[in-house]
């Protein structure tokens, strides 16, 4: 893709936008596609209106304001103040079709002009959250076909592990990147394409220099970053009305992730803010106070004593700065009830006899359906918090725990309250199999309103989970045990009655103690009378 048409408009002047958000509908030289913005702020400025054709790649397409009262400032801002550079809001144009790969001539080291037509592929997106991947087997090699479809090479996203799919034709002339390279930032060059099998071999001294080469200068893309890093002048950091350093979320990130103070930092935005590729060319001294992994003194251990360190894999990284973000910064609190599960029990063992091979049904697909219906009766917990508004789901996308080798990871059972239990059950071990597999693609785990995790299985009786950010609620699952209970009807004067426990984690920023317990109420008449769930 070197240009592309803008379709409609999906946000308006003033409306905020977080990452995942569609911002615009974009023809591409393939398809009509949403762009996804993968910042988050407020929509200031459209440079470009609904039906422009022939947009070159790399053109502005609008500005993002940090705080919604600077929007008003940027009513009479034109292009050209930024010397026709993308801004940072504007960068990921230059990538609208998600898993699609940033094309971009190379920006240092061989000169493009000197060698015939070709496509700089860069690291793509695969998902909303991923800013960096670790690259797999390459499924070509230098001097193959390749055509729009076919899978280029394995990449380890934030989230699995993915086959990247070609969206070019042409032939491959230069790999750049070998296989099990790590921390490949997004936009980093991984391969070049041309048109003519002929022209392969003109690749073989083609380098594309330090300046982008390394995953800790890259950005994405390398000339849009070095376009608008040369557009505006240097200023010192800006800072608003009560001293706080601007910066874009991604520069921010990748700050802290690094270990660079902001203050440090020249910004080349608007107003002074630092920008993502300000933070990435930082040439300072990092200062080890403000490094953003701290440092541990080992303890002695006796001598001879073995043990093994594993490297974080991408997913694993990913879990660790979600999980902390979500226990630092969402005010849980839980709820606990007790579950009479001889009922739902007793019925699952009836549907399961008269299956005949096509479904086996477990507690697990009962909890999903109860917990999709109760979230349709109490629709204020099926909710997500967006920083200045809350988001109301409509239909219950139930995000599912699955354990893999490689880390934790949440497929979606969309519209739960409208499928039928085996439906559930089938789509549930479907989803599980290809989740272990590392075969899921991103739509089958990006999104979901409501988490379930059930540990029952292994034993535990409660435990209490950590909400999945941007979502207000999960529901913990225990095993199933025995009881007793008084009987007055039973000769012994007891019975044994099967139970199990669930504690749902709750944001209290969307979700109050009574809204919870509601539907904790809602989620156990279902349960326990399970054949409202099928009528």
């Amino acid at each position: 893709m070197t240009q592309g048409n803008i379709g409609a408009w999906k946000k308006h002047i003033g409306d905020s936008i977080s990452p995942g958000d569609v911002l615009v509908e974009i023809e591409t030289d393939k398809a009509q596609m949403d762009f996804e913005c993968q910042e988050e702020g407020f929509l200031a400025q459209t440079f470009l209106k609904a039906g422009d054709k022939d947009v070159p790649v790399g053109t502005p397409l609008c500005i993002l304001a940090e705080n919604k009262a600077d929007v008003a400032q940027f009513a009479s801002f034109s292009v050209s103040e930024i010397g026709g550079a993308p801004p940072e809001a504007a960068a990921p144009v230059s990538a609208p079709a998600a898993p699609a790969a940033a094309s971009a001539p190379a920006v240092a080291g061989s000169n493009p002009a000197d060698f015939p037509p070709h496509v700089l592929m860069g690291m793509p997106a695969l998902s909303p959250t991923m800013t960096q991947g670790n690259i797999g087997v390459w499924k070509k090699k230098v001097g193959d076909k390749i055509v729009p479809g076919e899978s280029l090479v394995e990449i380890e996203t934030d989230k699995a592990q993915m086959d990247f799919e070609c969206q070019e034709e042409g032939y491959i002339a230069k790999i750049f990147l070998d296989a099990n390279t790590k921390d490949v930032v997004v936009g980093t060059p991984l391969c070049i394409l041309v048109e003519e099998q002929a022209d392969v071999e003109k690749f073989a001294t083609f380098t594309i220099g330090s300046g982008t080469s390394s995953p800790e200068s890259a950005t994405a893309p390398p000339a849009v970053a070095k376009s608008a890093a040369s557009a505006a002048p240097v200023t010192a950091p800006s800072r608003n009305s009560g001293g706080r350093v601007i910066a874009s979320p991604a520069a921010k990130f990748i700050a802290a992730t690094k270990g660079i103070p902001l203050e440090n930092i020249s910004g080349t935005g608007p107003n002074g803010r630092i920008l993502k590729g300000d933070v990435l060319s930082f040439k300072g001294v990092v200062s080890p106070k403000t490094a953003s992994t701290p440092s541990f003194v080992a303890a002695a251990t006796p001598s001879g004593q073995a043990y093994i360190d594993t490297p974080l894999s991408s997913i694993r990284k990913v879990i660790a700065d979600r999980l902390s973000e979500s226990k630092q910064t969402i005010p849980h609190y839980y709820l606990t009830v007790e579950l009479n599960a001889d009922t739902v029990l007793s019925l699952r063992e009836t549907l399961n006899k008269q299956a005949n091979g096509k479904f086996k049904i477990s507690l697990n697909d009962f909890v999903i359906k109860a917990s999709s219906l109760a979230l349709r009766d109490v629709p204020a917990v099926n909710s997500a918090w967006q920083g200045s508004f809350i988001r109301e789901f409509q239909t219950s996308d139930i995000s599912v725990a699955v354990a893999t080798e490689t880390g934790l990871i949440t497929p979606i059972v969309a519209g739960a309250e409208s499928r039928g239990l085996a439906n559930i059950s089938n789509t549930v071990k479907a989803l599980a199999e290809k989740a272990r597999d590392g075969k899921l693609q991103p739509h089958e785990y990006q999104g979901g309103s409501f988490t379930i995790s059930n540990l029952g299985m292994f034993g535990i009786k409660s435990f209490t989970a950590i909400i999945n950010p941007p979502q207000s609620a999960i529901l913990a699952v225990g095993g199933v045990e025995e009881k007793l209970v008084a009987d007055a009807s039973a000769a012994k004067g007891f019975r044994i009655q099967r139970v199990f426990h669930v504690t749902l984690s709750c944001d209290h920023r969307v979700v109050d103690g009574a809204v919870g317990a509601k539907w904790l109420q809602s989620f156990k008449g279902y349960i326990e009378n399970p054949m409202t769930m099928v009528l």
